[in-house]
């Protein structure tokens, strides 16, 4: 389409023009970092810039594009975007819209690393609660690093420098490159097999890609389980790895990681001067207080011992004063006088007693002989009163009983040896008293006694007839 450049155009016109144009070219590929990045919203697009050191534009990413990209936005993302620009004509305004997006180098690094330390997070792997205490004051001292360049001799001047005590042991690694996160995982399990307080895990600065040794799991969850106290002093202030994450501490750089375990001599005389100030203050308070604390108890203990002595001798005044201890027969003389005086009131008692007896049994003769008659005939008519009733019951009672008598008697009788006596029968018995009911249990000549409805008879066997031989015969 041809525009005639002398005469004016309508703003539709305009941007139309700039749209045919725009959208006629092909779809490109950007890579950038993302700015100002909004949403997803509420339809579930994204709105944001995409931006390097120079330039910026709009873009846009559809719902279905973001959530099949498997990326999740943020500003300071990189991220690489197919599409193609558009123009919106309502406004006339210039977007970038994507059709793919991916993480591309940094950006892509630094996602990875954030769910690896958010996966590690939640496993409890940087919980303030499971980090060890430092000590304070560490003798001894094992730095984990590369054997050559700087970050070694500066670690080893700040421990010179600050206390020349503390001694240092040094496990050598390659701290970048390829196989290097295992070569630190061997060289803290050599520096904990000597035992120092603390592990310094160090290396100077770098790039992103430089320091992303220190970001992989398996050397994460080795200083997290070493059994020694780590310090991690990797690159500088801004630089944050996983294993600062996980470390024991973590300092922005590796001289500060020498001087966190090293304080300076000098901070230590000052720290020693200090205390003992602080400790003879303590002691004369301490001296002062137990002084007046003993000096109290002396005078309680002397105000005790005085009230107990006096006390002690007001018993002994009260006992002095006992009539017993000053005249010990007294007690004696009294008891005599009491039991004196008991005998005449008994004698006393006595004689009252009798004179009033002697005044009293005239009349109580008297009262038992009218009373007694009659008394007796009383008792005499309630008995015969009583008699025929008792008859009475006596012989119901007795009723049942006779009843009972008279049938256990016949069944008594009927079951009765001497009835089967009487008829004819007898019962022979052995000399032991046994009774005898078969002919074998007898022997020839042996003793037997015989017993009769009347009377007994003792005999001796003369022969005995078992029972085949008597049905036999």
């Amino acid at each position: 389409m041809a525009w005639n450049t002398q005469q004016p155009l309508s703003v539709s016109d305009a941007v139309a023009a700039a749209k045919a144009a725009v959208e006629g070219l092909p779809q490109i590929m950007v890579v950038g970092e993302v700015s100002g990045f909004r949403g997803p919203a509420r339809t579930g697009h994204c709105y944001f810039q995409l931006k390097d050191e120079a330039s910026a534009m709009d873009a846009i990413i559809w719902r279905g594009v973001y959530q099949s990209s498997g990326v999740q936005l943020r500003d300071g993302l990189q991220i690489v975007m197919t599409g193609s620009f558009q123009v919106y004509a309502p406004t006339g305004r210039l977007s970038f819209v994507a059709r793919h997006v991916e993480a591309s180098g940094e950006g892509l690094l630094r996602q990875q690393v954030a769910a690896l330390a958010k996966r590690l997070e939640a496993e409890g792997l940087m919980d303030a609660a499971r980090k060890r205490k430092i000590p304070v004051f560490c003798t001894r001292i094992a730095v984990v690093t590369s054997p050559t360049g700087s970050v070694i001799d500066d670690v080893k001047r700040t421990l010179a420098r600050r206390n020349p005590l503390v001694e240092i042991l040094v496990s050598g690694c390659a701290v970048q490159g390829e196989g290097a996160a295992q070569q630190i995982v061997q060289a803290l399990r050599r520096a904990a097999a000597v035992q120092p307080e603390a592990i310094l895990l160090v290396r100077g600065g770098g790039s992103y890609e430089d320091l992303m040794t220190f970001n992989d799991e398996s050397l994460a969850r080795a200083v997290a389980s070493c059994p020694v106290p780590v310090v991690t002093g990797i690159g500088h202030e801004p630089d944050t790895c996983i294993c600062d994450m996980v470390a024991d501490r973590r300092c922005s750089t590796p001289t500060a990681a020498a001087e966190s375990v090293a304080p300076a001599f000098d901070e230590i005389l000052r720290s020693f001067h200090d205390r003992t100030a602080r400790l003879a203050r303590a002691m004369q308070q301490t001296t002062s207080r137990l002084a007046q604390q003993t000096d109290a108890l002396s005078m309680r203990a002397h105000q005790a011992i005085r009230g107990s002595l006096r006390e002690r001798s007001m018993r002994v005044d009260a006992l002095a004063a006992r009539r017993c201890l000053q005249d010990p027969l007294a007690p004696l003389v009294d008891r005599r006088a009491q039991v004196e005086l008991s005998a005449q009131r008994l004698h006393e008692a006595g004689a009252r007693a009798t004179e009033r007896l002697e005044l009293e049994t005239p009349s109580l003769a008297h009262r038992l002989t009218a009373t007694g008659p009659r008394v007796v005939r009383q008792q005499h008519v309630e008995i015969g009163q009583l008699a025929p009733r008792m008859q009475g019951v006596g012989a119901r009672m007795l009723r049942p009983y006779e009843e009972l008598t008279v049938r256990s008697a016949a069944q008594l009788d009927a079951l009765s040896p001497l009835k089967v006596l009487g008829r004819g029968y007898s019962i022979v018995r052995d000399e032991e008293g046994h009774v005898v009911s078969d002919a074998q249990n007898v022997e020839v000549g042996a003793p037997i006694e015989v017993l009769l409805a009347h009377g007994t008879i003792q005999a001796l066997t003369q022969k005995v007839i078992k029972e085949e031989e008597h049905q036999h015969v």
